[in-house]
């Protein structure tokens, strides 16, 4: 069994949050310049060819059975397909820095699903966590300035719940995860419901691709949907999985919280968004939120992982 390296494996664990709120703060100038089935389309187009190496396993690796095959494409079309159309509608309506906030609910909302769907007892600090992340995203209704010049009052609050929707998403992808995680490698289910999202994407990045002026796109965002597609399917996974081989598994989702310091980070520096009082509180319920279901040494609910592993394998 490898040694574990504890400092090792938080640093990994922490870059790996800060890579998955980084590249979700870059979605919103890419979806700027890009209209958002075609931006979804070449996303996982450029993230299949990274992903290659895992596509077709590795030797003694058992094969995909039909029973996996269906999870993998239901997985897909909840974490893939309909994330995508949640994530990239909803950072052009809202802030950066508020899709980090409420995209760090996702422990709390697994966790609650897990109570709905697999009849997982929730402890009670659980609940406390579920009813800050619901406070959270209520307050960033009442914040005002997400949504950019020239939008509607009313543009950041459908943001944030189309941001909110995706997190729901994910919270279906992670429960379907824990089917398939004992025969398949975390890297290898990324391939493949990456895979299912390019086919599932395909027909509507076509539609939007005609007629789309490409020459138009200028260099650098061209450089920054690279990073956005290998940063989501595989440098998140690579960091958060090695990671998890120096910490148990009971220490990792703490770090979580990296994610939404990483999205308001670059919201605030780089695309000069404003972080007000508001933000401040719902940034503070979601911190509490992690905390509450992940700090280790206490009884926690099996479903409440605070991401898949892999960190973020299939935005």
């Amino acid at each position: 069994m490898e040694a574990r390296r504890p400092w090792l494996g938080y640093a990994l664990l922490a870059a790996g949050m800060a890579v998955v709120g980084t590249y979700v703060a870059l979605s919103k100038p890419l979806v700027a310049a890009l209209p958002v089935f075609l931006l979804a389309w070449l996303r996982f187009g450029i993230a299949a060819f990274a992903l290659l190496p895992w596509t077709f396993g590795r030797r003694g690796e058992p094969a995909v059975g039909a029973a996996q095959w269906r999870t993998l494409f239901v997985q897909s079309f909840f974490g893939n397909f309909l994330f995508s159309i949640c994530m990239l509608n909803g950072v052009s309506m809202t802030s950066a820095s508020a899709a980090g906030v409420i995209l760090a609910t996702l422990p709390a909302v697994v966790a609650l699903f897990s109570w709905v769907f697999l009849r997982e007892r929730l402890s009670g600090r659980a609940w406390a966590a579920v009813a800050l992340a619901v406070a959270g995203v209520a307050t960033l209704t009442l914040a005002r300035g997400d949504a950019g010049a020239g939008a509607g009052p009313g543009a950041s609050v459908a943001g944030n719940l189309l941001v909110f929707g995706c997190v729901a998403c994910e919270a279906v992808y992670v429960i379907l995860g824990k089917r398939l995680t004992a025969t398949l490698s975390a890297m290898r289910i990324s391939a493949l419901i990456n895979l299912f999202g390019l086919a599932l994407m395909t027909p509507f990045g076509l539609a939007q691709a005609r007629g789309f002026d490409f020459g138009a796109v200028a260099a650098g965002t061209w450089a920054t949907l690279a990073f956005y597609a290998i940063a989501a399917s595989v440098l998140a996974t690579w960091l958060w999985l090695s990671g998890q081989k120096h910490v148990p598994a009971s220490h990792s989702g703490v770090f979580t919280i990296a994610m939404p310091i990483a999205a308001s980070g670059v919201g605030v520096l780089w695309l000069g968004e404003r972080f007000g009082a508001l933000h401040v509180i719902a940034f503070g319920c979601a911190a509490a939120g992690i905390v509450l279901i992940a700090w280790p040494g206490r009884e926690r609910s099996p479903g409440a992982a605070p991401a898949r592993s892999g960190a973020r394998e299939g935005t």
